[in-house]
């Protein structure tokens, strides 16, 4: 083994570069670790020259650099101010990946004029940086026309979606009108609904196709079935209802706890019938909710509320963007994403 280090005097294993003929790698690594401890790394390995005779009949030979660091290479925490890009760099991508953010996103962020500047700032300013530029990347909130249907799959929480967005009309907004509750030739039981409108002194019908009558109020929300199958009669039927009845808008209602697949399928049959707008229910059971991202920040519907538990009144948030922020990134607090 030979050692170059400035001072010789200095102790086997002290900080400095060495230099080791070995014949195998296992022998590197038992040497390095005997002789130079566990701070040691390996700097290059290279085949050494042999003359004569050795060229052909002796075994290989190999010279190891080994450097002892001067002191440990310190370890990533969280980022002080003005600390580089290499330190900064690799956690943002993973916080916001953790965070659930879509690969498609993450590539458009990525290559965007501004991600080199944000990856060298302090994690926490980069990432309430890119907090601002998400609300002003999503989709802003959009005003309901006065004729509204509640679109879903049995069991998202349609109907307790209208419940929560009615009460907010009649006790907030001071507003009054008609709830229909919708058949066709399908049962759309619901009998929390026709409670809650009676308590709120809200008129609820039962929709009957070629009703002369206008529904009285500044609105008119539409309870229907559960959307259904592709190409099925029940689908053109609630297609020629919704413009029949010039129902301009369609809130496509999900469930957040769903898996990432059954919520893209959901989102893709909501549009096929011209959604308008977007709540997501069961935030309260949604574990991952970072999921959410791909339709909020990419998506085509506006959002409207996200509901944070099951009660018919309240347990809804209007800041859609702010709640999903607040339960994902480690900047708001909870990331539960």
């Amino acid at each position: 083994m030979v050692r170059t280090k400035p001072d010789s005097t200095s102790p086997e294993g002290a900080a400095g570069t060495y230099r080791f003929s070995v014949g195998s790698a296992a022998e590197a690594v038992e040497v390095i670790r005997a002789r130079l401890g566990p701070a040691a790394r390996v700097v290059s390995v290279r085949n050494e020259a042999r003359n004569g005779l050795g060229r052909l009949f002796g075994s290989a030979r190999f010279e190891v650099v080994a450097e002892v660091p001067a002191e440990p290479a310190p370890v990533p925490t969280a980022s002080p101010a003005g600390e580089s890009l290499g330190h900064v760099e690799p956690r943002l991508p993973a916080v916001l990946r953790r965070a659930g953010f879509p690969e498609r996103l993450m590539g458009r962020l990525e290559a965007s004029p501004g991600w080199r500047n944000a990856a060298q700032r302090p994690l926490h300013e980069a990432l309430a940086d890119l907090s601002r530029d998400l609300r002003t990347a999503a989709r802003p909130p959009s005003l309901l026309p006065p004729r509204v249907a509640f679109l879903g799959a049995a069991g998202v929480g349609r109907t307790s979606a209208l419940c929560k967005w009615l009460a907010r009309e009649v006790f907030e907004q001071s507003r009054t009108g008609t709830v229909w509750k919708v058949e066709f030739d399908r049962p759309n039981p619901a009998p929390s609904l026709e409670v809650f409108c009676e308590a709120l002194g809200v008129p609820l019908e039962h929709y009957a196709a070629g009703a002369t009558a206008e529904p009285s109020g500044d609105f008119l929300f539409a309870d229907l079935p559960g959307l259904p199958a592709p190409g099925s009669r029940a689908e053109r039927e609630c297609s020629r209802f919704l413009e029949r009845e010039r129902i301009s808008g369609r809130v496509l209602v999900l469930n957040a706890a769903y898996d990432a697949d059954a919520l893209r399928a959901a989102y893709a049959r909501g549009r096929d019938f011209g959604a308008t707008h977007l709540v997501c229910t069961h935030l309260d059971e949604a574990p991952r909710c970072g999921r959410l991202w791909e339709f909020l920040i990419e998506g085509e519907l506006a959002p409207l509320f996200l509901g944070t538990g099951p009660g018919l009144t309240g347990e809804l948030e209007t800041d859609v963007l702010g709640a999903v922020l607040r339960r994902t990134l480690p900047l708001h607090g909870d990331s539960r994403s």
